[in-house]
């Protein structure tokens, strides 16, 4: 049943931006009931998932809320994934990778945290701001109001106005279905565990939620880790007991439980579960180590959680069973190529500065290991440490045995001449390579040293009293793109693509690709003209600006050599691997095996005996 709103929560003035206030009434007693809803919005209509954690962090709910958000929408159901943090920075744009893993820039330009990332690649969709809530917006947005006077003369409380924004959020969120209808499901994700008081009043605003929405609108699940300390030689699960008693004293009943552990949850432990959170053992899942997250979704469905969510929110009449054969089909057909035999094996270098913190490239890890199903090839990926590295023979010894080489992205200086160095390898060598951002910017400085000879060339970023600054911070660059972060460019933008490059042939010949960006410096444009007449070709450029975005070298000179002034990686999918990374593996395949290169993949991906693009018939 659905709780009826009192009149008077509509009859008040909207709020000029948001709407926000119009639940309040004039009157000088106002109501206590701060429940905001966006305009059309239908209480109990979207179904909301809500994922919280227990006993510790980084656990996974982000992958447990996106594999149990593609099941649904398998079925036909429209979802859409929001991510609850409880840091005050805004955005994630700051923050350093050994403390959150590499930052996630959403199609709008908002830097997020990694977990977006998982949600994008799982469920195939670009999400934007709306999925993203740091308790920094929250606050902000409110103290803004209050200093505007928006609050009619109350005092500005955690209970309701805190928790009524986060609600409002939510429901804007479920507002932004195709063509403007609401979602069937939003599958929220709760940052933390609970218990901590950064979050406390995310889980008391999905409390509300759930009350407000009314019956069978809300699924919390419980995400909680089993222990099992070696010592023992068996799975505690008494600090999950206790995980899920600091959620319920927060007024939450789980519906379903999720036990993190490395081997599969045994019976006896998730009988204890069961018995001590109310939870019906069918609804208790082990969410043990596996071979890829992928295959989560496949397992989830093996135990029924699609058809308990059903159940639990009253959904069955949606599914749309056609969809869900054809979507399913595809998904498990992917899982199996997982842990199928592979065909070829090829090692791939990663010369960064967060070598020792995979989360710090996990997209990247993500698009290669994309790519090895694709391509049916055991990829080895080394994580080289660049610091250290100060000569060509360094750079020598640390790709030794190495197929392809990528150069990611990164900010700071540290690290940046063991960088140059690798590209420098890598072109004279003949290794497939892959310039990501800042790998893209180390191309262009190595080839101004070493192959036009201007000895001192360098980024201002790195070296602002270098006579040669190759790449700088454009004057009127922040007038030219009308960004955000001061200088940076950041979202997705367009790129020209050169025709017949490598580039357009690894884009299918398309003329305009859309990437996403990160970053502050350029090639300067000065130097343009120099750098293309030395050899080095600008396979992709801003539409209108002479802003260079991708750059290649001719393939008469080098089997893959590439990079991007923007990230490809977050682009790559589980079943849509990006160009240019598969490219790098099919290129590093075909240095192994010559033969592959006449196979249908490899004629799909292997650029040979192709005409080079000269600098004057550039886009």
């Amino acid at each position: 049943m659905l709780l009826r709103v009192p009149s008077a929560m509509h009859d008040s003035e909207p709020d000029a931006n948001s709407n926000f206030l119009r639940q309040f009434s004039d009157s000088e007693e106002s109501s206590e009931h701060f429940s905001p809803t966006p305009a059309g919005y239908v209480r109990g209509r979207t179904r909301f998932v809500v994922v919280v954690g227990t006993v510790m962090s980084g656990l996974g709910k982000g992958i447990f809320a996106s594999s149990l958000a593609k099941l649904m929408q398998d079925k036909g159901l429209t979802v859409a994934p929001m991510k609850l943090e409880g840091y005050l920075n805004i955005d994630s744009g700051t923050l350093n990778p050994y403390r959150h893993g590499e930052v996630f820039v959403l199609e709008d330009g908002l830097e997020t945290d990694m977990d977006l990332g998982t949600y994008e690649r799982i469920l195939n969709q670009n999400l934007s701001r709306k999925n993203f809530i740091t308790a920094g917006q929250i606050y902000t947005e409110i103290l803004e109001r209050e200093r505007r006077g928006g609050y009619l003369g109350r005092d500005v409380q955690m209970i309701p106005h805190v928790t009524g924004v986060v609600k409002m959020r939510l429901r804007e969120l479920a507002m932004a279905g195709p063509k403007g209808q609401q979602l069937d499901m939003v599958f929220v994700e709760v940052g933390g565990t609970a218990g901590d008081y950064e979050n406390g009043f995310y889980i008391e605003a999905l409390r509300e939620l759930a009350f407000e929405e009314g019956d069978d609108s809300t699924c919390f699940v419980a995400l909680t880790y089993i222990l099992e300390p070696s010592i023992l030689g068996e799975q505690k699960s008494k600090a999950a007991q206790l995980g899920m008693k600091r959620l319920m004293e927060a007024g939450i009943q789980p519906h379903i439980i999720a036990c993190r552990a490395k081997n599969p949850v045994t019976p006896k432990v998730t009988q204890k579960i069961s018995m001590f959170s109310n939870v019906p053992l069918k609804r208790v899942f082990s969410m043990h180590d596996r071979e890829s997250i992928y295959v989560i979704p496949d397992a989830m469905r093996a135990a029924g959680l699609d058809r308990e969510i059903l159940s639990i929110l009253g959904l069955h009449d949606r599914v749309n069973a056609g969809a869900e054969d054809s979507a399913r089909s595809a998904w498990s057909a992917f899982a199996r190529r997982l842990s199928a035999p592979r065909d070829h094996r090829v090692t791939i270098g990663i010369s960064g500065k967060y070598a020792s913190l995979r989360d710090a490239y996990a997209s990247i890890d993500k698009a290669i290991e994309h790519c090895g199903v694709e391509l049916s090839a055991e990829i080895d990926v080394r994580w080289l440490d660049t610091s250290d590295v100060h000569t060509k023979e360094g750079a020598a010894k640390l790709l030794e045995g190495a197929d392809a080489i990528i150069v990611p992205g990164g900010f700071g200086s540290r690290g940046v001449e063991g960088k140059i160095h690798c590209a420098a390898h890598a072109r004279t060598q003949r290794i497939p390579f892959l310039g990501i951002c800042l790998g893209f910017q180390v191309a262009v400085i190595e080839y101004a040293r070493n192959v036009l000879t201007l000895r001192d060339a360098n980024s201002s970023e790195f070296d602002p009293t270098t006579s040669t600054v190759i790449i700088s911070e454009l004057p009127d660059q922040k007038r030219i793109e009308g960004i955000m972060g001061g200088t940076m460019r950041l979202g997705a933008q367009d790129v020209l693509v050169t025709p017949g490059s490598l580039a357009s042939f690894l884009f299918a010949n398309a003329k305009t690709v859309h990437e996403r960006f990160r970053h502050r410096y350029e090639v300067d444009p000065a130097f343009i003209d120099r750098l293309e007449a030395g050899g080095l070709i600008f396979s992709g450029r801003h539409p209108k600006h002479p802003i260079m975005q991708m750059l290649e070298l001719p393939v008469t000179a080098h089997p893959y050599f590439i990079g991007g002034q923007f990230h490809p990686e977050l682009l790559s999918r589980p079943l849509k691997p990006h160009p240019m990374f598969m490219g790098l593996v099919a290129a590093a395949i075909a240095q192994r095996e010559p033969t592959f290169a006449q196979t249908a993949l490899g004629q799909r991906w292997v650029r040979s005996n192709a005409s080079t693009v000269s600098p004057s018939n550039r886009s």
